[in-house]
């Protein structure tokens, strides 16, 4: 099959498939949900890159392909979470996206919109630890409009875009971008050094 036989989403999902895989395992490996500090270390990482991705999510020429975009993000909701468990806002980590172009940051926010799907299941392990889409847990919950139909309307748009042969590359680049820097955030995090409370 040719990559002109491919729709742009499915590619995308191919050449970030190692990334996504490699980005799971690690996650699995920090148990974010096994003890509420654990899970507040994956809030923070939930944080650290929706709040970078902000910037994105409220660029001009962007909300003009996607007009919900804006209320797409959820760093306001995940920076409430933190606030309900009484945990710090943290401070910006060096290193992320910085003035990509339209198609790079489409990458990016292919990437931030698919973990919706995921956190449909992450949510219901949240409930183990008495979180709620109200209470700790509110960047998990649905999205308003629907989370399959918002994450179908989002991959609509992303597909039927003209792009130049460049500007494939640069989606691209994003999307994997995408998933090395949330890696990086979570690794960040998760750091011995970064450990505040006795196990």
């Amino acid at each position: 099959m040719t990559t002109e036989a491919i729709r742009r989403s499915q590619r995308l999902n191919q050449i970030t498939h190692a990334p996504h895989e490699q980005l799971d395992k690690a996650v699995r490996a920090h148990a974010p949900f096994e003890t509420l500090a654990s899970y507040c270390r994956f809030l923070t990482v939930q944080y650290l890159f929706q709040a970078e991705l902000k910037i994105l999510y409220t660029q001009p020429l962007l909300i003009e392909l996607m007009t919900d975009l804006p209320e797409r993000c959820r760093a306001e909701q995940a920076k409430a979470d933190l606030q309900d468990l009484k945990a710090s806002i943290p401070d910006p980590v060096t290193g992320g996206v910085d003035a990509p172009s339209l198609a790079e940051a489409l990458g990016w926010l292919f990437v931030s919109e698919g973990s919706k799907l995921g956190a449909a299941f992450l949510i219901k392990r949240a409930v183990a630890l008495n979180l709620s889409d109200t209470f700790g847990a509110r960047h998990l919950g649905e999205p308003a409009g629907d989370r399959a139909e918002g994450w179908k309307r989002f991959v609509r748009i992303i597909d039927d875009l003209p792009l130049t042969p460049e500007q494939e590359h640069e989606i691209d680049r994003g999307a994997v971008a995408a998933f090395e820097r949330f890696n990086a955030l979570l690794q960040h995090v998760y750091a011995p050094t970064a450990e505040t409370e006795p196990a």
